[in-house]
């Protein structure tokens, strides 16, 4: 199984979550501040993965008094990062064929700039952006302004903002609105009929608030589900799926937030750590960024906290 070489691969679970808390919080972190790209401007110019994007965001929105939260306003520097070692043939997801171009893929969070999802969605059949309703029209405006990189895959582009924004973007990639607290999970999130799974969950930098992380990993586990109600609803002839996979990356910023995070993940899914043999340089932990990747356990373990 794809899965099982993954881990093979990647080592030792995580059994104890107080010692992969110490573990990773009790060496040098540099100060990367919150974690912005830049949270003054509404438009960024990034290259990721041999490919020019401009992303539109909103400082306005992430400094106004909004209900529900902002920090989905504007772009953090894990994302790119993340996007660009994710999307590398080299990464250890694509080697084991945890990810292949037949992959249905989710992110949890997206906030504005839909990044990952428009570069992954380049070598997957189909990324489903989900976030709060409000941040649809700039996913839909980044979309659009990058529909040349979404259009023409394994072709690197160098162009001028704005070029190429009238073309349509890609169709396996799309926006549906998914509150963790209000929102039910369904297999309708997929937007396919034919497909009533996904092979593999994102969320990336969405750990900040302890008050989220019950909702987050909850919405992680309803997805995961899903992947064991299709098995059933199969027919028994076909061969089972292998188990989604939850992939979370974040920048290690609070200690206790974390704690708080890796606890409840642990609680509900066997849980690895991409070694940093595994990750690109800017990646590794001891620049103050993590990722780890969990399949979803038949029982939770009993909570002590």
């Amino acid at each position: 199984m794809a899965t099982q070489l993954l881990f093979s691969l990647l080592g030792p679970e995580v059994e104890d979550a107080d010692e992969e808390t110490f573990l990773l919080f009790s060496q040098e972190i540099p100060s990367q501040n919150l974690g912005f790209v830049d949270a003054r401007s509404s438009s960024l110019d990034l290259t990721v993965a041999g490919k020019d994007y401009v992303i539109h965001q909103s400082p306005a929105v992430l400094s106004s008094n909004r209900a529900g939260g902002t920090t989905g306003a504007v772009l953090w520097k894990v994302t790119p990062m993340f996007a660009d070692w994710i999307s590398s043939p080299a990464n250890p997801l694509w080697k084991t064929g945890v990810l292949a171009p037949t992959s249905t893929v989710i992110e949890l969070g997206c906030g504005i700039s839909g990044l990952t999802g428009m570069v992954l969605a380049q070598s997957v059949s189909r990324y489903v952006l989900t976030d709060q309703p409000y941040v649809s029209k700039w996913i839909d405006t980044n979309l659009a302004e990058n529909s040349a990189n979404l259009s023409a895959p394994g072709t690197a582009t160098r162009r001028r903002k704005g070029k190429g924004a009238a073309a349509p973007p890609s169709g396996n990639v799309a926006f549906t609105p998914l509150d963790w607290e209000l929102d039910e999970v369904t297999s309708s999130l997929t937007g396919s009929d034919a497909v009533r799974s996904f092979d593999v969950v994102i969320a990336c930098d969405c750990i900040y608030n302890d008050a989220l992380i019950r909702p987050l990993v909850q919405t992680c586990v309803d997805v995961c589900k899903l992947r064991a109600s299709a098995d059933e609803a199969a027919e028994s002839r076909q061969p089972q799926k292998e188990p989604t996979l939850c992939i979370v990356a974040q920048q290690l910023r609070d200690p206790e937030i974390f704690e708080g995070w890796i606890k409840e993940f642990h609680r509900h899914f066997h849980t690895w750590r991409i070694p940093e043999s595994h990750l690109s340089d800017a990646l590794r932990s001891n620049y103050g960024f993590v990722i780890h990747v969990g399949i979803l356990r038949t029982t939770p373990l009993e909570s002590h906290y």
